[in-house]
């Protein structure tokens, strides 16, 4: 997953929250399943009762509606197209306009009584209150200053969105043309926001910056016939006139190439001259204002803990030392001495690389089918969302991880997509893409997404909502349930899979490295080599994403880890009456949590399994 890119992390600010102590003191115990149970008894849920649920709901609508129209592009990808031809305000004073309609929703939701409100809905006003509060605090850090990276920023962003709209009508090509020609705008004040935080001293590391002014070029100088943001002409729809076809094709070029293609360009000279110069030296958030408070919110925001870097850092050398264990059982069999060895094998043996970029989209599209077969012997429910997988953009190919996905509209006119990269195919390997479409794919993104989606009773902001521990933690978790269905039959796919795994455990250790430790790229990068087989594209990109986007690579094993104790609770606790289909549509059931709301939860859900075992018996 890419969050700087438009697809469904991209609007974490507007929809992400951190939980902590306040969400466990709502839950503790089976309080709010108790006290609901006991107002239904005793009759007291009256009218008071039933106008504060609905001053609840109106007000979640409320805020959700002020959320697509103050996010303009997360409205088009969902499919809600009052605002497709606006761009969000990045200017400051939209800045602290947000701030003080958050402040002014906190308010007003912190008033609103839950007591004897069915548990969902408390969970409603629970994950609000904290989301509206977690990005009140982290207004302090002005993140909005340090806007790009090579990672992320509107000139990647602006020119992958094209890829997420539908297109039905003449309408939805002008509202189209209108975006592009109010891009500009968008690029001032993004310049505005950068020129502010180089007078704060917020800058990103100056050698990621110096990469930025390449894609931009690449970006800009693209014939605007082939430029991403020509890319809903491949198909238009036959239902428009041709005439209109005409006109469409020929306005939107022009607004290419006479609109966006200089506000590229500007754009690219101001960070080539001004921006990157001054980017600072040193690769870890400690070395910006207040890093080392900064680096603890990270943590908080990405894992939804309070886990201490060092304890993080310790855990992640445990994790490295047994999943080399694992990998150097499977290297003996394959009759190895060390993984060193085995390793080396690898790196020679060309059937284990891909011969076109192809062939590693049509890997992808093998595994997720084969997966699809098998997930109802691990799921009661299965999403109605379709899947597709294609190939990623080139001009993102660089920075970008081996593959992302991207959440299907609401409507159902954009499929989830799995989107893979098939940039340097012959410097890649083919041994890790199995346990990456699990991931990305199912059971990973695409099923726990599409889910959250489609569940009825949520409200909007949840069905559309994350938390890196948990969306990650699924993911990473998700890859391994392949092998319990019977797949990684092939030794080399299993070692793959292993090294994915090994890749999340050694983030644990570089990420709390770079920002708490305060090593050097190198290091990472050594630490790598010293314990991976990652290609090293591979680890070029990895060691500068988390150079880039502190805290984020922590939440995938917290994440896994923690579901996967959740799961050894519920079979130690109801023994053979476990089914882990039951298991897995109570953890997808609520959509995405924080990771102490999500243990509640499982822990009412597996005190009900009992009392409703009992009650059999």
């Amino acid at each position: 997953m890419n969050a700087s890119s438009f697809r469904s992390s991209c609007f974490s600010v507007a929809l992400r929250c951190g939980l902590g102590r306040f969400a466990r003191s709502c839950f503790c115990g089976g309080v709010i399943l108790v006290s609901y149970a006991v107002a239904l008894a005793s009759g007291s849920m009256g009218s008071d009762l039933e106008a504060r649920r609905k001053a609840l709901n109106a007000l979640l609508a409320e805020q959700w509606e002020y959320t697509l129209s103050n996010s303009p592009e997360m409205a088009s990808t969902l499919g809600d197209k009052r605002w497709n031809d606006k761009w969000s305000d990045h200017s400051q004073e939209a800045v602290d306009r947000d701030l003080a309609k958050a402040a002014d929703f906190l308010k007003r939701f912190a008033a609103i009584d839950t007591t004897d409100f069915p548990p969902q809905e408390v969970v409603n006003k629970v994950l609000m209150v904290r989301d509206l509060r977690e990005r009140l605090d982290r207004a302090r850090f002005k993140d909005w200053e340090m806007p790009v990276a090579q990672n992320q920023g509107i000139h990647l962003e602006a020119a992958d969105f094209c890829s997420f709209l539908t297109f039905d009508s003449v309408r939805d090509y002008d509202d189209y043309i209108t975006r592009l020609r109010a891009l500009p705008g968008v690029f001032d004040d993004t310049i505005a926001q950068m020129r502010r935080g180089m007078a704060d001293g917020l800058m990103p590391p100056r050698f990621l910056l110096e990469k930025v002014p390449g894609q931009v070029d690449e970006i800009a100088g693209t014939d605007p016939e082939k430029s991403p943001f020509a890319v809903c002409l491949a198909n238009v729809p036959k239902s428009i006139p041709r005439a209109e076809r005409a006109r469409i094709r020929g306005q939107l070029l022009a607004a290419i190439r006479d609109v966006v293609v200089p506000a590229y360009v500007k754009f690219g000279r101001f960070v080539k001259d001004e921006y990157a110069p001054n980017g600072r030296t040193g690769v870890g958030i400690w070395s910006l204002p207040d890093g080392d408070a900064r680096y603890v919110a990270a943590i908080r925001f990405h894992t939804t803990t309070s886990t201490p870097p060092e304890e993080i850092h310790q855990l992640g050398l445990r994790e490295v030392a047994r999943i080399e264990k694992e990998m150097t059982t499977i290297a003996a069999s394959m009759g190895y001495q060390d993984l060193k060895t085995f390793n080396a094998a690898i790196e020679r043996n060309p059937k284990l690389r891909p011969h076109s970029r192809q062939e590693i989209v049509d890997r992808y599209a093998k595994y997720i089918a084969q997966m699809q077969a098998r997930l109802p012997l691990l799921f009661g429910r299965l999403p109605r969302a379709e899947i597709r997988v294609k190939p990623m953009e080139r001009f993102r190919e660089k920075a970008a991880a081996s593959a992302d996905y991207t959440i299907g509209s609401d409507d159902g006119k954009r499929p989830g997509t799995v989107n893979v990269n098939t940039g340097s195919f012959a410097s890649r390997k083919t041994i890790t893409i199995e346990t990456t479409a699990y991931h990305e794919g199912v059971p990973g993104h695409h099923l726990q997404f599409s889910i959250a989606q489609e569940l009825p009773t949520l409200p909007a902001f949840r069905q559309h909502g994350e938390y890196d521990s948990y969306v990650e933690g699924w993911a990473l978790y998700a890859e391994d349930l392949g092998r319990e269905v019977g797949f990684f039959e092939d030794p080399y796919s299993l070692y793959g899979h292993l090294q994915d795994e090994m890749l999340r455990a050694i983030r644990l250790v570089v990420d709390t490295g770079l920002h708490y430790k305060r090593w050097s790229r190198q290091q990472v990068v050594q630490f790598f080599h010293d314990h991976s087989a990652e290609d090293e594209v591979e680890v070029q990109s990895e060691t500068d994403r988390y150079i880039a986007w502190p805290g984020q690579a922590l939440a995938y094993k917290i994440g896994q880890l923690k579901i996967l104790s959740l799961r050894e609770k519920a079979k130690a606790a109801l023994g053979g009456r476990f089914d882990i289909r039951r298991f897995h549509d109570e953890l997808l059931g609520a959509g995405a949590l924080p990771l102490d709301v999500l243990e509640a939860r499982m822990d009412e859900w597996i005190a009900t399994e009992i009392g409703d075992s009992a009650k059999r018996r």
